[in-house]
């Protein structure tokens, strides 16, 4: 029980660190749109946190699948086959020639994946919350919050 507590402590970090990309990117994007920064500047620097990114929640999917948290691992795996897709067909880098064709695309996706990692913080949060005070107390109450979690998976 303790290792699916720190599990998902952890979790609620790697979700908080990827919610600030997703933040970052829809800025810049906004600044391209408003003339900010030039296509080239733009692309540079988002496309040195594509890969991070993606293999940041491709790890955390890996270790909800390791650790047998089966919804979690549900949740996460329709992104996780999104983004190896997209690394497959060489479509996961921003290209500066294209970038003024494809924005809008490319800013639905940031903010669909803003949308997904901010349901999976208060998910983690509240799966982290609950863990922490099953660990910590033994009464009958507890016993049933966590036969209930377990019957939920």
């Amino acid at each position: 029980m303790l290792a699916v507590g720190w599990l998902f402590l952890f979790s609620v970090l790697m979700a908080a660190g990827l919610l600030f990309t997703m933040v970052f990117f829809i800025i810049m994007f906004s600044d391209l749109e408003c003339d900010y920064i030039n296509p080239i500047d733009l692309c540079n620097k988002l496309n040195q946190f594509v890969l991070p990114e993606n293999i940041a929640h491709a790890f955390l999917t890996i270790l909800f699948l390791l650790s047998g948290q089966w919804f979690a691992f549900l949740l996460n795996l329709p992104l996780v086959l999104y983004n190896v897709n997209k690394i497959r067909n060489k479509n996961h880098m921003y290209d500066a020639t294209e970038i003024f064709r494809t924005l809008s695309g490319h800013k639905k996706e940031s903010f669909m994946k803003l949308g997904f990692y901010l349901l999976s913080f208060f998910y983690y949060l509240y799966r982290c919350v609950v863990l922490s005070q099953v660990s910590y107390g033994n009464s009958r109450d507890s016993r049933m919050i966590v036969a209930l979690i377990s019957e939920s998976e």
